[in-house]
């Protein structure tokens, strides 16, 4: 059968890699440098924010106090799972010496790093599960100091409900920075005294491209591209499923590609209807 595209994406220049690797050696070069007076004047020039760096726990309450007690429901039991499975991983591996021959003993421990930063990217929507994802498994981990990173959204701080799933979670101090400024002040300490060990968590490409500059000078979880989709499917599926698996990655920002292959002429439309549906329906 022919190929027929419903819908094509533009393609992205590199160009705009070059852009954002200039852009960040620039912003990583003025923070390093100017501290936390740089990450300051990012985040007033960036976010619209001069409020508070570092959450109060009185903040933090004030803040998840808006959350209602159905998502705060939800949010819990998510991190839960998490929690969970983490430390049923982590109890899967053990310590352990073993003496090959006389004299000599090879053997392995697991040791927790001493802080780990978790960013949780605030764009067009928040993106409550990649609080818990990272805090709960770093803290099942055994690592004593988890710093958090979140933007504020819209100007208001963190979002009320990333905030209540890094609470959650068990985030030891809490960040109101985004981007680049975030991933600089986490690794170089500042703000906390903290350096981290490692950093982990999704991000733009400035963030991820923040990552991948600093490492070296501390642990990444890994160089991420956008998240990405590709759905193959026939007449025989529900076309509402195959819609909700593409919003689901798509929400994470434009470059984020979602693909649907199709041999069915009236699957393709009957998802191309629903989708914008169900982007009408993700919260502000």
């Amino acid at each position: 059968m022919a190929i027929t595209h419903l819908k094509t994406a533009m393609k992205t220049p590199e160009t705009e890699t070059d852009t954002a690797r200039k852009v960040v050696t620039e912003m990583l070069a003025a923070i390093e440098a100017g501290g936390e007076r740089a990450v300051r004047d990012y985040a007033l020039s960036l976010d619209k924010w001069s409020g508070d760096i570092v959450m109060t726990k009185e903040a933090i309450a004030a803040r998840i106090a808006e959350v209602p007690q159905s998502v705060k429901d939800d949010i819990a039991f998510a991190a839960g799972q998490v929690r969970r499975f983490a430390e049923a991983q982590r109890d899967s591996v053990r310590d352990f010496s073993l003496e090959i021959t006389p004299g000599v003993t090879l053997g392995q421990r697991l040791v927790p790093v001493n802080t780990a930063g978790c960013y949780v990217p605030t764009g067009r929507y928040a993106h409550i599960a990649s609080a818990y994802m990272s805090i709960a498994t770093a803290k099942a981990s055994g690592v004593k100091t988890v710093v958090a990173c979140s933007a504020p959204y819209r100007g208001q701080g963190i979002h009320p409900e990333v905030l209540y799933a890094m609470t959650v979670a068990g985030a030891d101090i809490v960040m109101c920075l985004g981007g680049v400024q975030a991933i600089a002040a986490m690794a170089y300490g500042l703000f906390t005294g903290r350096k981290a060990d490692i950093i982990v968590g999704p991000g733009n490409k400035f963030v991820a491209e923040a990552k991948r500059m600093l490492f070296g000078k501390v642990g990444i979880d890994v160089f991420a591209g956008p998240s990405e989709v590709c759905v193959i499917a026939d007449e025989t599926c529900d076309p509402l499923i195959v819609a909700t698996d593409l919003v689901g990655q798509a929400e994470h920002g434009h470059e984020s590609p979602a693909w649907l292959i199709t041999n069915s002429r009236s699957v393709a439309d009957e998802v191309a209807r629903l989708m914008p549906l169900l982007i009408d329906k993700l919260p502000p």
